[in-house]
């Protein structure tokens, strides 16, 4: 073959690789793409067709597209290459070209797929995040909290199905990963079981929902105002303004006592009143004065009762209700109250005593310690 034989075939290839990779492939994916549309819309009704197009607003195709036309118009340039080795007698490095190829193309293959599993795991996680936030904007059982829990539960299973996949296009056997996977959670498991138990129990607790952010709440000796529940440790404000985190293990081990859950509270407060007074006139009066207090709930009612003699006083037990239950409303109306109560007491002229203690001397006569220390030694004599 001569050389102009040869440029002439050279520039014929050329043409017709240009022409095929930058005009036709291009404007055919297009057409098809078109064309899929209106016969979509025309065999199965608009519903289909604006589902198609709802998955392609989630789905980047056009970005997709791309990747798939750059991949064809690299294998063309590879393929147009070849032909030119070939035209100008370079058949060795052609066939060893190709070597090459048959080669690269299965991993080259496999790195696109992987790549294009990533790309599902970045749009399923989308997805899987807008299908919870509708959801949970549509009930109110849901919490924050658990909204976030739900969408980290969806992401790990969505990382462990694609980490699945990614195995299986590179023929890594799973069964083996999960061996050593068990191995490892075991030695992890024994060196994080306080970690671990912390773990499980932030799922208990999101299942379970003992508390809420905001609640006013009591775990063993820590008592305030939950301010964030996290996986591993719940986070409450007490009343000095400290931040106390709990991790989650020690609260499912705890008395969860929650004093915000049913929206009311009821107080007590004790007072005692002089034996001399009438206790059911004293109760009738204290139940007045609670009834005139500020931040106190009159339904239920207040009530007063008599419940125990005291050292010096009988004692009354005043019961009350608050509502919002807040720990500065507790306080207010406990103020509130003891107030009112001492100041109708000092009108009505009940005195509430304060413990007494009266010391005194007892005489003993000279002769019967005498007669008694006597009869004590003849006893021992004996």
């Amino acid at each position: 073959m001569s050389t102009e034989i040869q440029i002439a075939v050279s520039l014929a290839v050329l043409i017709v690789a240009v022409s095929a990779a930058g005009v036709a492939l291009p404007r055919l994916v297009n057409q098809s793409r078109r064309l899929t549309a209106d016969w979509t819309r025309k065999k199965f009704g608009d519903r289909v067709a604006d589902g198609v197009e709802l998955v392609e607003d989630v789905v980047p195709l056009p970005q997709i597209l791309t990747v798939v036309v750059k991949t064809v118009q690299l294998l063309l340039f590879l393929i147009t290459i070849i032909a030119l080795l070939i035209v100008w007698g370079l058949v060795d490095v052609a066939w060893w070209l190709i070597g090459v190829l048959e080669t690269a193309i299965p991993t080259a293959t496999r790195i696109v797929i992987t790549a294009v599993l990533f790309i599902l795991a970045a749009l399923g996680n989308n997805v899987l995040q807008d299908v919870i936030s509708e959801f949970t904007t549509d009930t109110s059982h849901i919490s924050a909290h658990q909204e976030q829990i739900l969408t980290r539960v969806g992401q790990v299973a969505l990382i462990v199905v694609i980490s699945i996949g990614v195995l299986s296009v590179w023929d890594i056997q799973i069964g083996g990963v999960l061996v050593g996977a068990g191995f490892l959670g075991i030695v992890v498991g024994m060196a994080a079981r306080q970690t671990l138990g912390s773990l499980i129990a932030g799922f208990v607790l999101m299942f379970s929902r003992p508390f809420e952010i905001g609640d006013w709440v009591q775990v063993g000796d820590n008592q305030g105002i939950v301010t964030q529940i996290t996986i591993m440790n719940t986070h409450l404000r007490n009343f000095d303004g400290e931040h106390v985190v709990i991790p989650n293990d020690n609260v499912g081990e705890q008395a969860v006592i929650n004093r915000s859950r049913d929206g009311k509270l009821r107080i007590h407060v004790e007072v005692g009143v002089d034996y001399e007074a009438d206790p059911n006139r004293a109760a009738e009066i204290a139940r007045e004065a609670v009834e005139e207090s500020t931040f106190v709930d009159g339904n239920p009612n207040p009530q007063v009762f008599p419940v125990s003699f005291g050292g010096s006083a009988v004692d009354l037990d005043i019961r009350f209700w608050i509502s919002p239950p807040t720990p500065q409303k507790r306080w207010r109306a406990t103020a509130s109250v003891v107030e009112n109560v001492k100041a109708r007491f000092d009108t009505e002229s009940i005195s509430i005593p304060f413990p007494q203690r009266t010391v005194g001397h007892r005489t003993v006569d000279d002769d019967s310690v005498v007669d008694r220390e006597a009869t004590m030694e003849s006893t021992e004599k004996n």
